[in-house]
């Protein structure tokens, strides 16, 4: 049942703790309770002794204290009985008068009271009723001595009663508050056991359910939940674990995603790559094994092999831009950059590159009032690489829109747009559509430009716009 050494260790705290705190409880009940009895006893024996002084203070102010007269004999006869314990009297010449319990007739000796006697006596002499608590000798057991003092007519002390008493009911009593206690403390062990295990049990049940969770997200399954709702420590840390294996959950997919973002990768750069060197490869090997031997194919082969090796190199200059952008480590360095100035310059390049195809760029509104902290050239390049992809899109003698509001540029071609599948991917790395427009592209201007964005801040959007056409808003902090 306890296979919980927290269990375990609750219960056994637990008992110990009960244990201690009765044995505790227990010696300061048994010591308040024998004081008490004493005390009870103390009581009992001075008004015995004060009802034996006042009965003989009654004797000597009749002057009734000759033997068989008045009753005085007889009572002293009869003392000790009257008294339940050992009784001396002593007079004023401190003469043992009586002693004992019907021992009259014999002659009795100052030395024949008990061991603590004269203290008592001297006490009693002053006027005092005085006790004195000592052990026996025989038995070493708890006794007491009262003396109380006789009064005689004219008010003087004419004499003292001692009445000498082991305090038996101590000892039964004490026993007896022993073996009541001894009853409790077991009915009361009895009891904390089986609620010390039941709380002990209730207190590691979550314990032991949030281990098993813990256990088996170390073994990669981040669905598992604990499902504990407690107010408690315990219930705070329950959602804490289910949260992590939430969150482990989230990790996990995006560690997949990245996993197949990465593959996608490597499988799009191997098939980037491959066509223009197995291009220059074979330019080469026709040109070094003299296949071709005439001018002008020569100089074709040449042609060609220049623009599949700038191919290369802008492909390697778009990786390295791009490694760069999304590297947490490479600092851009930004600086004051007036839109004003910025605008116009993309504006001229723009146009140089749309004149071959005999496209009109149409900037509705030139001028944009912004100055923002950036990077200068960084910031071109975004702006031009989305203006070149409207360009590439945007058919012979077609027309594109710049528009400028307040803090966003829109750019907008007269193309097809983008098909609603391919949407929501063109800003990935390698995504690119194919077709005869799209075939020099390496699938990276839109990743570079985004990413250019990210680092200033700048919400970059694309859609179709109702005039057919795709439509790429720069939203400006």
């Amino acid at each position: 049942m306890l296979k919980s050494r927290i269990a375990k260790k609750l219960s056994v705290y637990f008992m110990a703790s009960l244990l201690i705190f009765s044995v505790t409880i227990g010696s300061f009940f048994i010591m308040l309770f024998r004081n008490h009895v004493l005390n009870m006893h103390k009581d009992e024996l001075q008004k015995r002794a004060e009802s034996i002084a006042e009965t003989l203070s009654d004797f000597y102010a009749r002057g009734n204290t000759e033997g068989g007269r008045g009753g005085y004999g007889v009572y002293m006869r009869f003392i000790g009985e009257i008294a339940g314990a050992d009784v001396w009297i002593v007079d004023e010449n401190y003469n043992l008068v009586t002693a004992g319990k019907g021992q009259n007739g014999k002659a009795y000796h100052y030395n024949d009271l008990p061991e603590n006697a004269s203290e008592v006596i001297e006490k009693v002499f002053d006027g005092k009723t005085f006790f004195s608590e000592n052990f026996s000798n025989v038995l070493s057991e708890l006794t007491l001595t009262v003396g109380v003092p006789i009064i005689g007519a004219d008010s003087s002390i004419t004499g003292a009663v001692l009445i000498h008493s082991p305090v038996e009911s101590i000892k039964q009593t004490s026993t007896q508050g022993i073996v009541i206690l001894a009853v409790s403390i077991a009915l009361a062990l009895l009891i904390s056991i089986v609620l010390g295990i039941a709380l002990s049990v209730s207190f590691t049940k979550p314990l032991n359910k949030m281990k098993q969770t813990a256990l088996r997200l170390s073994k990669g399954d981040y669905t598992v939940q604990n499902e504990i709702v407690q107010n408690d420590e315990i219930g705070d840390l329950a959602i804490i674990i289910d949260e992590l294996a939430n969150r482990l959950e989230l990790a996990k997919h995006e560690s997949e995603r990245l996993e197949e973002m990465r593959k996608s990768f490597v499988t799009n750069i191997s098939h980037e790559l491959r066509t223009p060197v197995t291009v220059l490869r074979g330019s080469l090997e026709i040109l070094c094994d003299k296949i071709v031997t005439e001018p002008d194919k020569i100089d074709k082969y040449h042609t060609q092999m220049l623009s599949e090796t700038r191919f290369l190199e802008r492909l390697v200059g778009d990786l390295l831009d791009l490694s760069r952008l999304q590297s947490a480590d490479f600092i851009i360095e930004k600086n004051e950059v007036d839109m004003c100035d910025l605008l116009p310059e993309v504006m001229r390049s723009a146009v140089q590159l749309a004149s071959e195809k005999q496209i009109e760029i149409i900037a509705e509104k030139w001028m944009m009032d912004k100055i923002i902290d950036g990077d200068y050239s960084r910031l071109r390049q975004m702006l031009m690489i989305v203006l070149d992809n409207a360009i590439k899109f945007t058919p012979k003698r077609g027309k594109i829109w710049v528009d400028v509001k307040d803090t966003c540029i829109s750019i907008t071609d007269s193309g097809k747009g983008i098909d609603s599948e391919y949407l929501p991917h063109i800003f990935e790395r390698f995504y690119k559509t194919h077709g005869e427009q799209n075939k020099t592209g390496t699938g990276l201007g839109l990743a570079i430009a985004k990413q250019i964005a990210v680092r200033h801040g700048i919400e970059l959007i694309a859609k179709n716009s109702e005039n057919k056409g795709a439509t790429f808003v720069f939203k400006f902090p």
